[in-house]
């Protein structure tokens, strides 16, 4: 370029002055091409290192020999130049780079420097790195929360954006959860701090995303083995080359065409093609409220065939709510008032399920007398004076209350999946108060939108088959796994990866842990507990159904954009090699097109941006 364009400016025609100006750019900002190239050399192979240092260096070396041997023909400009481009590529990468770890930066700016804790009767400001779990710590209206805890005083809404992807703020009372980097919009609480530093949620959502983004998904290895065979060949038709425009044409014709092919034919787009997609297809997930644990598994949810679904707590909304209240004798009052009195003492979810709904009604409890509950089947209680039984038949049966003549009202009930709890006062069959977990409002979408995908969804629950088919038919399922103990479940995800099927897994508790980290990929409810994200490879923070579809989309649009860049980094370089062994392109031009097809495919990896 100097030599083309400079015309009578001697001072830039001059050899020794275009060699001065090439060589920091060759040796000092082009070190890291040789470094690589070492490496790779002694690990027994050959990158894009060996490529660009090969290249850059047969063009300077050639300008330094006619420097000396008085050859007015010098290609300083093409070897900086090259490198330049080369380098423009890694800029955009790293541009790639820090926009997809934009969610993570506002995470980290969320979290506030100080906090105020309740210490000696006094509220006193300390910086956050000073906190010890148990301390009470205040938050006011429009403060953020500084760490995980559980509040012990005072309700709030807060708004959980930036931790689950869910702009409706979310109602919090005493014994609720609350994150840290929240936001409290509206009343005042105290809580207890549990989980402080890098314990904490913010803290955990940083490093998976990070250590997602520095992965290698299996298609990049691919990748990373075409470049392996793709590097030789290059190298040994700009050999060919060179030695065939060296016999009919000259050294120097020659010498330019191998080095326009050994820089045309640097698969630098094929390195970025897969990374850079990765990085922005996790860092999207991140600010959807899923957490990808690696490119690998970003990209194993695409190729899934069936998903298994644990039922409480993930289909369900793990709470039982009161959904039916018949009554044979007395009032619906009266009779929700009597169980709910009886079941106060009680410590069961069903029984928390009555006693809820009366407080909801407004109804005034009392305290029963000699309670005493029978395992398996009941408990019985006297009230007001009455003798109370509410359990199943069998307690029913054992007391000679006679439920036959509504046998019917019973089994309809359940056949719905809904739990009988059969009421008798003073040895009358007096109502039946139904109890089931609801189904989540997102399920029944979710589950249908997935088997539109055209995978097969199953049911995984420890119930018995009628009521788990009768759950299961409310929100469209056909394959019902029943009557499995929680240790099993592993087992069934077994048997179906057996038979060729790639499985994923969605599960909630503790019990679910073996089977999410035998399935192919483990997709844990980020409201369930920490054993089961931790043996997941996804965690959907947002707890409903609807995070299991978006992730499958977007690891289908992130697989979709990983082929578009290798198809047109690979198409892209093949096709420049024929026109620059027939001498149609210079070094810089080649230079130029080559850092063209990395910039092109940085930019196609960014469109995932855009996915909703």
């Amino acid at each position: 370029m100097f030599y083309h364009m400079a015309g009578e400016m001697n001072i830039l025609t001059n050899g020794y002055f275009q060699w001065a100006l090439a060589t920091p750019v060759q040796f000092i900002i082009g070190y890291r091409f040789y470094s690589g190239a070492y490496k790779s050399l002694r690990g027994g192979g050959a990158n894009m290192d060996v490529l660009i240092a090969m290249g850059t260096s047969a063009a300077y070396f050639y300008s330094v020999y006619n420097v000396f041997t008085g050859v007015h023909e010098y290609y300083f400009e093409a070897a900086a130049v090259i490198i330049t481009l080369i380098l423009l590529g890694k800029t955009f990468e790293a541009v790639a780079k820090g926009k997809t770890s934009e969610a993570i930066k506002k995470l980290m700016g969320l979290q506030p420097k100080t906090a105020r804790i309740f210490k000696d009767g006094e509220e006193v400001e300390v910086a956050i790195e000073n906190l010890q779990v148990g301390d009470i710590i205040i938050v006011k209206p429009g403060e953020k929360v500084p760490v995980d805890g559980v509040i012990v005083q005072g309700s709030s809404s807060l708004d959980e954006s930036m931790i689950t992807g869910e702009s409706m703020p979310v109602d919090k009372g005493e014994g609720d959860q609350v994150v840290g980097a929240t936001i409290n919009k509206f009343g005042s609480f105290r809580f207890e701090a549990r989980k402080i530093g890098k314990d904490t949620v913010l803290s955990q959502i940083i490093k998976l995303v990070e250590d997602a983004q520095g992965s290698k998904a299996p298609v990049q290895r691919l990748a990373d083995k075409i470049s392996g065979i793709f590097v030789p060949v290059v190298i040994v038709i700009a050999l060919i080359t060179f030695l065939a425009f060296n016999f009919i044409d000259s050294f120097n014709t020659g010498l330019i065409n191998a080095v326009a092919i050994l820089v045309i034919a640097c698969p630098c787009a094929l390195g970025l093609a897969t990374p850079t997609a990765i990085m922005v297809g996790t860092g999207k997930g991140a600010e959807n409220g899923i957490l990808i644990k690696s490119g690998e598994h970003l990209e194993s949810a695409h190729k899934m065939d069936a998903i298994i679904f644990d039922k409480t707590g993930t289909i369900t909304k793990g709470k039982p709510d009161v959904t039916d209240i018949v009554v044979f004798e007395g009032s619906q009052e009266e009779i929700l008032r009597t169980a709910a009195s009886v079941e106060k003492t009680s410590e069961h979810p069903l029984g928390e399920a009555i006693v809820r709904r009366a407080e909801e009604d407004g109804l005034k409890l009392k305290e029963a007398e000699s309670f005493s509950a029978v395992p398996g089947k009941g408990l019985q209680a006297k009230f007001e004076k009455k003798e109370v039984l509410i359990g199943n038949r069998k307690l029913m049966i054992e007391n000679n209350v006679d439920v036959s003549s509504k046998e019917e009202e019973i089994k309809k009930l359940e056949m719905e999946g809904k739990t009988a709890m059969l009421v008798a006062v003073d040895k009358k069959f007096s109502g039946i108060i139904a109890v089931a977990d609801g189904i989540k409002e997102t399920s029944q979408a979710a589950i249908r939108e997935l088997q539109n995908m055209g995978l097969q969804v199953y049911m995984i629950t420890g119930d018995n088959e009628r009521t788990a088919k009768a759950i299961a038919s409310q929100v469209g399922i056909k394959n019902v796994l029943a009557d499995v103990l929680p240790e099993d479940k592993a087992s069934e995800v077994e048997k179906l990866k057996s038979q060729g099927i790639h499985v994923g897994m969605v599960g909630d508790g503790i019990n679910d842990a073996p089977a999410l980290a035998a399935a192919d990929v483990g997709f844990a409810i980020g409201t369930g507990t920490d054993v089961a994200m931790e043996a997941a490879d996804i965690t959907l923070m947002r707890g409903d159904l609807e995070g299991v579809v978006t992730a499958i989309r977007l690891s289908h649009r992130t697989m979709r954009t990983i082929k578009q860049n290798l198809f047109w980094a690979f198409f892209y370089n093949t096709l420049g090699i024929p026109f620059a062994a027939l001498g149609f392109l210079n070094p810089m031009v080649a230079g130029a097109a080559m850092a063209f097809s990395s910039v092109s495919v940085v930019s196609n990896s960014l469109r995932l941006r855009n996915f909703k």
